[in-house]
């Protein structure tokens, strides 16, 4: 059976992805390094790990596994989890797959680079409506895939 992994820290759609996993009766594992509070929902686990810049990044890997669903803004751990066949999924409804998150990684290190060196902006754009409407249809699409794909 499928679960929703959750990168729970400063993650804007937690509430929207545990909608869905209701829905669908999908158990869904808030990953935190602190500062969420506990669901008493028995089909949500919060699973807070150390303090450590990539233990939440870690501890999903760890535990992730083939058409389970990773919902995280973080670039990185989207490429880990793919390289397990694990389903990636941005905060703003994009889904990170062999074709694009290359790219990704390559713009997340240039842009990185342009930080550092004074020239570029913030690290994330801001959220908007829009998003969560995206998230909610593709997590819905993906939850879907996920379920079908247990079933072959």
């Amino acid at each position: 059976m499928s679960k929703i992994f959750v990168d729970a820290d400063a993650c804007p759609v937690r509430q929207e992805a545990q909608k869905v996993a209701t829905r669908y009766k999908v158990k869904i594992i808030m990953v935190s390094n602190g500062g969420i509070r506990p669901s008493n929902d028995p089909m949500v686990e919060t699973i807070i790990v150390s303090a450590g810049a990539d233990a939440a990044d870690d501890w999903i890997v760890d535990n992730a596994q083939k058409n389970d669903i990773v919902i995280t803004q973080d670039i990185l751990l989207a490429a880990r989890c793919l390289k397990k066949q694990v389903i990636a999924l941005g905060n703003s409804g994009k889904e990170y797959d062999a074709n694009n998150i290359g790219n990704a990684v390559a713009m997340r290190e240039l842009n990185q680079h342009l930080r550092e060196t004074g020239e570029g902006g913030s690290f994330n754009p801001s959220f908007k409506k829009n998003d969560r409407s995206q998230f909610l249809q593709a997590l819905d699409l993906l939850v879907t895939r996920a379920l079908a794909a247990n079933k072959e």
